[in-house]
């Protein structure tokens, strides 16, 4: 069968056939339950540092600092990954995402060396995000200056 002789039904029909179906309506759902029972977990995290009687700012920075940590540690041991392969989406929004984004890299390359496996390799991919967010909080900030003094 000639493909440049079909006519654009049979073409259609032909890519139809062979194109996989589309797993988009599981796939987003996977994301959301993912991505919800990490922020739950945070969440949980919160009421904890709360109930200790930590002030609000606090307990948010713990929970911060306690995400980043848990999503590092499961990166390290290989679980984060299985995760990502179930959820999707749902695991790069909360900042777990973010500490595998920073240790899974790390852990690639550190056959090559702590200086140039680990420590150059660490944020290849966070990098961007880690200075594109530090520039725009400057010029956020000299904006918020410059309201303040005009």
């Amino acid at each position: 069968m000639s493909y440049f002789n079909m006519s654009k039904e049979e073409y259609g029909e032909y890519v139809k056939k062979k194109s996989p179906n589309s797993k988009l309506p599981s796939d987003m759902l996977k994301a959301f339950l993912v991505g919800g029972a990490i922020c739950c977990v945070g969440q949980a995290f919160l009421g904890i540092f709360t109930s200790l009687g930590l002030p609000n700012d606090s307990s948010a920075t713990l929970v911060s600092i306690s995400l980043v940590f848990i999503g590092a540690l499961l990166t390290g041991f290989g679980v984060y990954d299985d995760l990502a392969n179930i959820g999707g989406a749902g695991t790069l929004v909360p900042i777990t995402g973010f500490a595998n984004s920073v240790v899974a890299p790390a852990l690639e390359f550190k056959t090559e060396g702590f200086v140039t496996g680990t420590g150059a390799k660490m944020f290849i991919i966070s990098g961007p995000v880690i200075v594109y967010g530090i520039s725009a909080s400057m010029v956020y900030g000299f904006v918020l200056w410059l309201i303040k003094i005009l």
